[in-house]
């Protein structure tokens, strides 16, 4: 996979060979940040790069904030959809779970709180077309 890349998904059997691909781009201490609408397939797309390292039971965080996750490594799930101020983020210690380098962090609707973002990250941006396919587009900040 190279970054930066666009790609347009068809199905969702599309989408899980390109999660299986990224899966294979990411180690341990990347922070990865998914944008996009509600239905997108943000949350589709992370439990699919969760099952290459073993985790099956990936759930959206929508309103714990973070999950966190082990299997084949340490995973930290953020969803910032439901997060009204900053200060939130901080009250979680948002800086330990960015800055840990035991784990891969995923963020969704990171685009809400850019301030809190780590300057090195991996962005995903989701766009549900009006034939419902999707393009998705992978570039490292």
């Amino acid at each position: 996979m190279l970054f930066p890349s666009k790609y347009s998904v068809l199905s969702e059997d599309e989408t899980t060979e390109l999660a299986n691909e990224f899966s294979k781009e990411i180690s341990s201490g990347d922070v990865i940040v998914l944008n996009g609408e509600l239905g997108t397939g943000k949350t589709f797309f992370i439990k699919k790069v969760l099952l290459n390292f073993n985790i099956n039971d990936v759930s959206s965080p929508t309103f714990a904030i973070v999950n966190e996750y082990e299997g084949v490594g340490k995973f930290y799930h953020l969803d910032f959809y439901r997060v009204e101020k900053i200060n939130e983020l901080y009250d979680i210690g948002i800086e330990d779970y960015l800055n840990c380098n035991e784990a891969i962090s995923f963020i969704e609707w990171g685009n809400l709180f850019k301030d809190v973002l780590p300057g090195k990250r991996i962005e995903i941006n989701f766009n549900l077309n009006s034939n419902f396919t999707r393009d998705i587009e992978f570039k490292k900040i």
